[in-house]
Parts: C-alpha cells; sequence; structure tokens
C-alpha cells in the first residue's frame, strides 16, 4: 500500500530525513516512534505529498502522489489542526468532507452516530466552531474526519494527544476496530509507546531522520522499545 523508496529532505546543510527504502502492506498497522525531531512528522508531510523531497518518491497503492491525485480517494488522513477548516462547526466541517467523499446527509448522520462514544457530548451539538473547541476535540473532528468513506489507507501524526485517558482508550479501540473489521492499513505516530504497540503490528523506529529498527510486534516489543528510549536516561544518571 505505501512503497517509499530514497527518500531524502534537507534543510540547509541538516539532513532530517533519509529513508533508502519502507513498504507497507494492505492491511497492515504500523505505528511510527521517535523523539521529536526524529522526522516522523517530515516524513509523514512526504507520503502525503505536502512536502517535496530532495530525491526519492513515494507510492501509494502503486501510484506516485507527486503530480497524481487519484491516492486522495483511497487515504484518509489528519496530522494537525491545519487539516481543519477552523471557521466551520463540526456539523458543517464534516458536511464538507461527506460532499468530497460522496456521502449524503443520511449516510452522514449514520456514520457520525457510531462515534457518539469518541464526541462524548463535546463536538456534534455544541453551537461552537472547530476554532472554539479544546485541542483535544479539535483532534476528534479531525481524526473522525479521516475516516469518512471509509478509506483504505489511514494515517495520523501522534492521534493520543491532547485526549483525555477515557477518549485515547476509546480510540484505541476504534483503531483496533477498523483493523479487524475492515482490514484498513494504517500508519500512525505515537509518543504513547503502549498504545501504539497495542494498537500496531509492525513498529519503525525513527531516530535522526533514518529508521534504525523495523519489526513485527511481539511480546517484547514494549519493553525494547522502553529501553531504547530510556538509554539516555541512564546515561546521565
Amino acid at each position: 500500500m505505501i512503497q517509499v523508496n530514497n527518500i531524502k529532505k534537507s534543510y540547509g546543510p541538516v539532513t532530517v530525513l533519509n529513508i533508502k527504502q519502507l513498504n507497507i502492506g494492505k492491511g497492515e498497522v504500523v505505528g511510527l516512534v521517535g523523539n521529536n525531531g526524529a522526522g516522523k512528522t517530515t516524513f509523514f508531510r512526504s507520503v502525503l505529498d505536502l512536502i517535496l523531497p530532495d530525491t526519492g518518491e513515494v507510492k501509494l497503492n502503486g501510484q506516485l502522489v507527486k503530480g497524481d491525485d487519484s491516492w486522495k480517494s483511497f487515504t484518509g488522513s489528519y496530522l494537525d489542526e491545519g487539516f481543519l477548516i477552523d471557521y466551520l462547526s463540526p456539523e458543517e466541517y464534516f458536511e464538507f468532507i461527506g460532499k468530497l467523499r460522496g456521502l449524503n446527509k443520511a449516510d452522514l448522520e449514520e456514520f457520525l452516530a457510531q462515534f457518539e462514544d469518541i464526541f462524548n457530548g463535546e463536538v456534534l451539538g455544541t453551537g461552537k466552531y472547530i476554532r472554539n473547541l479544546s485541542k483535544g476535540n479539535q483532534k476528534k473532528v479531525g481524526i473522525i474526519g479521516a475516516l469518512i468513506g471509509n478509506p483504505e489507507l489511514l494515517i495520523l501524526d501522534e492521534p493520543f494527544a491532547n485526549l483525555d485517558p477515557s477518549t485515547q482508550i476509546r480510540l484505541k479501540k476504534l483503531l483496533q476496530n477498523q483493523k479487524a473489521e475492515k482490514g484498513i492499513t494504517m500508519f500512525i505516530s505515537s509518543h504513547d509507546l503502549s498504545h501504539v504497540t497495542e494498537v500496531c503490528d509492525r513498529i519503525v523506529l525513527l531516530e535522526k531522520g533514518e529508521v534504525v529498527k523495523d519489526a513485527h510486534k511481539d511480546e517484547n516489543t514494549l519493553k525494547e522499545l522502553e529501553a531504547f528510549f530510556g538509554k539516555d536516561e541512564a546515561l546521565t544518571e
């Protein structure tokens, strides 16, 4: 579903991304982890054709993202608040996305009804514009908006950040259900090692723009990640 070949991105003398090859198959749920500045968001923006790499190419389902918009029909994504239209209400935003995805009003209402526990009475029917919602509720709007139209590929950057513990658990179950029931391919970054290892089948570890580990999850994955990210702290003790 995702094919990355020789992607490199530099800003001046600093190389922020250097990935020789990464392939994600259909139905895989892959977690991208790394410290701040590791290049995760730059990588996602390259995959979604939001920034142009210096070298290399990205294909989604065999289609080059550069110069071809057809991949957008099967891809849902949410990276940050820039993906929202903040002067709309959540209802208006969902209606806008629904029209792009070919959903009528009745179909959209039926779709949104599935996520009442995620919204928790704080998103729909509040009379607020998206810009006046909390960061967590803005994230709910972005993530659910990305799922409209049942995309085959879902890309989420830090979906658990800014969410309260109850919503984090609900979101984790939602993503697990998407995997189990629809076989959707997901590429998810997160600083929450516990949630990402529960949701994902495979973990890609990024450091200084390069893939330093790419492995399928097993019973030791969480401990190995905790040990990796704890090594700097151990050195200072």
